[in-house]
């Protein structure tokens, strides 16, 4: 198994060799932002625990239909990521920084219709996040700690990392401190891929059927080493610019 550093230097080199490729045509564009936003939608919100297929997921979402047998819940989750992820394709187009009311407004969009009371708000109790022995902070300490956040993405020092290095942590470090009460694995899914989507990757998806690993890769990063998720980001990172490279008629390369 390749090492983090052999993976992102893979990640580099295709990112490198998709820019001279570019700029890619407008229909390829357009048919991969419409793969991704539903592929997107569909895997972060199963990882939640959404019981809507690929397939239904599209329909719902290019086609505005309804699908028998699920909840009302379900198609308003797939509809508010959808609106979710573009806004985030507004916000890759601008060079303006992050701040805590992007995150809350991000976080808004996600759960909209569904508990606008706690949309876009940061709780006000204690959480457990299921199948983890990790404790976020108790919620007296969220603002000072998404303050800190904020600080963090925008310092030099961090603008420094590897863009998916840079991404992955902040992924981490938003469901460290676990603001919201729900939607926080949507939320940080979606800041990950913006901070990709600046530095001119494609997003990165998270893949349902890795739930397990992606939870002990944040289990591991809770216990202070961070590497196993940044690989984890790294390589769907890398499934991304593979998918981009095909499209745009470039011959895959081995891993």
């Amino acid at each position: 198994m390749d090492d983090l550093a052999q993976v992102l230097e893979r990640v580099s080199a295709k990112k490198a060799r998709l820019d001279a490729l570019r700029p890619l045509s407008p229909s390829v564009l357009n048919r991969l932002r419409e793969q991704f936003e539903v592929e997107w939608t569909y895997h972060s919100n199963a990882i939640e625990g959404s019981t809507l297929t690929l397939r239904e997921t599209q329909l719902v979402l290019q086609h505005g239909l309804t699908v028998g047998g699920k909840s009302l819940r379900e198609h308003l989750e797939a509809i508010n990521h959808q609106h979710a992820i573009r806004f985030i394709e507004t916000l890759a187009g601008s060079d303006e920084p992050i701040t805590e009311h992007t995150l809350r407004s991000i976080h808004a969009l996600v759960l909209r219709t569904i508990d606008d009371e706690e949309a876009g708000r940061y709780r006000r109790g204690q959480v457990r996040i299921t199948g983890s022995e990790y404790l976020p902070p108790e919620p007296i300490a969220v603002p000072g700690l998404m303050a800190e956040l904020i600080a963090w993405l925008n310092a030099e020092e961090t603008a420094s990392l590897h863009p998916v290095v840079r991404a992955a942590l902040a992924h981490f470090r938003l469901v460290h401190i676990h603001p919201f009460t729900d939607g926080n694995g949507r939320t940080a899914r979606l800041l990950m891929n913006l901070i990709l989507m600046r530095e001119g990757y494609p997003p990165a998806i998270i893949r349902v059927e890795d739930r397990p690993v992606y939870y002990d890769a944040l289990d591991a990063a809770h216990a202070g080493d961070p590497d196993p998720f940044i690989r984890l980001v790294a390589e769907a990172t890398e499934r991304s610019l593979d998918t981009w490279l095909a499209a745009a008629g470039e011959p895959a390369s081995p891993r």
